[in-house]
């Protein structure tokens, strides 16, 4: 039934749309009835109950009961059919995968995470990443018939519309989504994971229907996503949110873009990395100087880890970094407006370690007015945000409006 709809959708009739239309209303409300669908689409009843009982009778959509009313008829209100497909979210790291499946509700029904994979950018590696996500699939008994979607995000620069990476498994002529598909035998699409994280955030963590959200992810690098009037933006070819990047930093740090001064070089974990090490290296006490000494090697979480053992020196670093954060989410504040900015990422799980310091810098640095309507918080979902995001993406691409 689902392969039908699949089918049918990439022809692009007329009736396709409609019914693409039908779906992305039931996705963004929830239940509904004949009548309250009509008024949506601008179109006849009679039109609408046509396609909508060819979705019941399809398996796409089920009846959800009768509404209550004063008197008179009560009209039969229709929803989404849980199990009539689900969607495949994958959430990719220098050392892990995360992947995970939601219904055609949304709501999450399996996952696996931190399944070891070292990223490596080649075809060898993009082979042993099919081959993890088609072994996820084998082993937890999916059926492959009903997955609609799956979506994969990708760090760095991506065209999520022409399906290109730019940073990441970019050595084939064709896009990345378009050998996923020939490699999995799903159809696929790509997100940037910041942006992915964003809307996980929006739809599961800690939002509660604002119109205008920043999500700021601060791992090893550093990006934004945006919400702007309750959708993502993504710019005219899909790059909008790199924060990092803003050459506002007077040093001589070359940045993995080619450039120095980006506000990356500063603050993001790989920033806290370098600096940790310049401080071990010049004699300074913390619990990780011995770890330093003996190995030469330290990761981003023996960082994190030595802050929540309350580590002077690393707490004085991720400070540092909060206050470089601040300064400049002050700017965005002012030009955007937002009712709210979630800090999320790997360095967000330090808490107010790093919150405290953005919230004093960009009260320091924003008009007064602008950022009394701002609220400033931690990531309610930690390293699930972008497994989240993934899945949604997948989830709400497939029912896009096609252009």
């Amino acid at each position: 039934m689902i392969a039908s709809l699949l089918a049918e959708l990439e022809k692009g009739t007329k009736s396709a749309n409609i019914k693409r239309r039908i779906i992305s209303l039931y996705m963004k409300n929830g239940h509904s009835t004949d009548t309250d669908l009509a008024r949506a689409l601008n179109l006849s009843i009679p039109t609408v109950s046509k396609f909508v009982k060819e979705l019941t009778a399809d398996g796409i959509i089920q009846k959800k009961g009768k509404l209550e009313t004063n008197g008179g008829r009560h009209p039969t209100v229709t929803g989404l059919n849980p199990n009539a497909c689900t969607f495949i979210g994958v959430d990719i790291k220098n050392n892990a995968i995360s992947i995970g499946v939601i219904n055609f509700c949304g709501e999450l029904i399996d996952k696996q995470t931190d399944i070891p994979y070292d990223f490596e950018n080649t075809p060898e590696g993009l082979d042993r990443l099919c081959h993890i996500i088609t072994n996820f699939i084998a082993t937890h008994n999916i059926d492959a018939q009903k997955v609609f979607n799956m979506n994969l995000n990708i760090s760095g620069r991506v065209n999520p519309k022409s399906g290109h990476s730019y940073s990441r498994f970019n050595f084939e002529e064709r896009s990345l989504a378009e050998v996923l598909t020939q490699k999995t035998g799903i159809r696929t699409c790509i997100e940037n994971d910041t942006r992915a994280m964003t809307l996980g955030e929006y739809i599961y963590g800690n939002c509660n229907g604002e119109s205008n959200v920043i999500f700021v992810n601060v791992s090893w690098g550093l990006g934004i996503g945006m919400i702007l009037d309750k959708k993502i933006y993504y710019g005219k070819s899909g790059f909008a949110g790199e924060f990092g990047h803003m050459v506002v930093c007077d040093n001589e740090v070359m940045c993995h873009c080619g450039k120095k001064g980006c506000l990356e070089t500063e603050a993001s974990g790989s920033a806290l990395h370098r600096k940790l090490i310049e401080r071990l290296k010049a004699g300074e006490n913390s619990v990780l100087a011995k770890q330093y000494a003996q190995t030469g090697n330290l990761s981003l979480n023996d960082i994190i880890e030595a802050v929540e053992r309350e580590d002077l020196l690393c707490i004085e670093l991720v400070a540092e970094i909060g206050q470089m954060l601040g300064r400049w989410l002050a700017g965005l504040i002012n030009i955007f407006n937002p009712e709210k900015v979630v800090i999320g990422g790997a360095l967000s799980t330090t808490g107010d370690y790093l919150l405290q310091p953005i919230r004093t810098w960009v009260k320091r640095y924003s008009l007064n007015l602008v950022n009394e309507d701002t609220k400033i918080v931690l990531s309610e979902l930690g390293d699930q945000v972008g497994l989240l995001g993934a899945c949604s993406i997948a989830r709400n691409k497939a029912f896009e409006e096609q252009a």
